[in-house]
């Protein structure tokens, strides 16, 4: 059987850098911090007291007072994000089989807000079991898929992928592979997440995965340097619109970046920990590479997973030096958490984002917040991990990397569209 060539034709993005792909792009370029004060609730008993929140926005510009007693803030990133995506993509509906347009979503944890309100609310009362009818609804990470489907028609394949900050690039796996088995025409993919709430944040400082860093919270996020403490957690997220080549074509879609391959690995490890030699992330970067028919010297660029946690970041360099050899020394890495933090669920998507726009413009975002005298021994700075400022390069092909609480990894390779082979 020939497998189908899958490009992506629509893009969409609401971060803690910008609430469209446009000013996220802008944002990563300029190197822009995303980080400040918490504004969603009282910190003042918390260890930290900071995140990456998407900035300057209101439900109400979005969504009318109906639709926003059903959309936990999750699912309303993933309608932003598939709106702008859809709308880039000129993907008209009623022009469309809507049996071969599948949505698949990925989110880590889903509707925290939503649950830790409802249930709140029920320990503050005299018992009795007085939830919301939207309560399940709002919660359950499946919806965010759901409601992209009822708001467009969408009758394909439709579900939510759940592997912690994997979850994305996982939904992206599935939707590659639909489309070039020749089982769906277009799927609308991506991931978003909202967990700066109490329990959100209590529960990654009880496990000491997230920054203190309160008094210096712009410059928190510091992927490979020997200071760093723990990742900034964000919010947010990004749509693709995964398409089958001549069906793209044939409307004339616009045509962004090839998908090339994706890659699954687990480390088999730990809980929370990586592999402390990169096995399973080095397993994944290989079999995405295998997947896409490519030798590490094709990829120019790596959008890293890079955390900004003591145990990762080490891990990860260790597997990009094992797969990419000499090649790693004249690769381009950079950590765009560094300015967005960490999106969980979502995280595999915006990075996606990055790493198309960076194929389209031959630029490469940096990784800011380190400083001279702040190198880890355990990290070699040999590669380019693209400190501080943007770098320009030609970028034929890009990877991004994602791994997930449990072992989970998830990678995927773009790459350059050529019409001519």
């Amino acid at each position: 059987m020939e497998l189908k060539r899958v490009v992506v034709t629509g893009l969409g993005a609401i971060t803690p850098l910008g609430n469209s792909v446009s000013e996220y792009w802008t944002g990563l370029l300029n190197g822009v911090s995303g980080s400040g004060p918490i504004s969603r609730f009282d910190t003042t008993h918390f260890k930290t007291k900071f995140a990456c929140e998407v900035k300057n926005y209101n439900p109400e510009d979005y969504f009318d007072r109906k639709e926003i007693r059903v959309y936990d803030h999750f699912a309303q990133y993933a309608i932003i994000s598939a709106k702008e995506a859809i709308s880039d993509a000129r993907l008209i509906p009623e022009q469309e089989d809507l049996d071969r347009i599948g949505v698949i979503w990925g989110a880590g944890i889903g509707g925290i807000q939503s649950f830790e309100n409802e249930v709140t609310d029920f320990a503050k009362g005299d018992g009795k079991p007085r939830f919301s009818p939207f309560f399940v609804p709002r919660m359950i990470a499946d919806l965010s898929a759901g409601h992209i489907s009822i708001m467009y028609g969408f009758r394909g394949p439709n579900y939510c992928t759940v592997s912690a900050c994997a979850s994305s690039n996982n939904a992206f796996f599935d939707a590659f592979n639909y489309i070039r088995l020749g089982k769906a025409n277009v799927i609308v993919c991506g991931g978003s997440e909202a967990a700066i709430t109490p329990c959100g944040v209590g529960g990654f400082n009880a496990m000491r995965a997230i920054s203190t860093r309160n008094e210096d919270y712009a410059t928190a996020s510091r992927p490979f340097s020997k200071s760093r403490d723990g990742f900034v957690l964000g919010e947010g997220g990004a749509c693709l619109i995964f398409e089958e080549l001549e069906h793209a074509m044939a409307r004339k879609a616009p045509i962004y970046a090839e998908v090339a391959g994706c890659g699954l690995s687990a480390d088999a490890h730990h809980i929370t920990a990586p592999h402390p030699d990169g096995l399973g992330a080095t397993k994944v970067m290989e079999n995405a590479l295998e997947d896409a028919g490519m030798q590490p010297e094709d990829i120019d660029y790596i959008n890293v997973h890079g955390t900004s946690t003591p145990l990762g970041d080490i891990a990860e360099v260790k597997a990009v030096k094992k797969i990419f050899g000499e090649h790693a020394y004249k690769l381009n890495i950079s950590s765009t958490k560094s300015m967005t933090g960490h999106l969980l669920g979502a995280a595999g998507a915006i990075e996606s984002v990055a790493c198309i726009k960076a194929i389209q413009e031959n630029i490469i975002p940096p990784t800011i917040n380190f400083t001279e005298g702040d190198e880890d021994p355990e990290i070699d700075y040999g590669i380019d991990f693209t400190f501080g400022k943007a770098c320009k390069r030609e970028v034929r092909a890009a990877l991004s990397n994602t791994f997930g609480f449990g072992g989970h990894n998830a990678s995927i390779i773009f790459k350059k569209w050529d019409p001519s082979v």
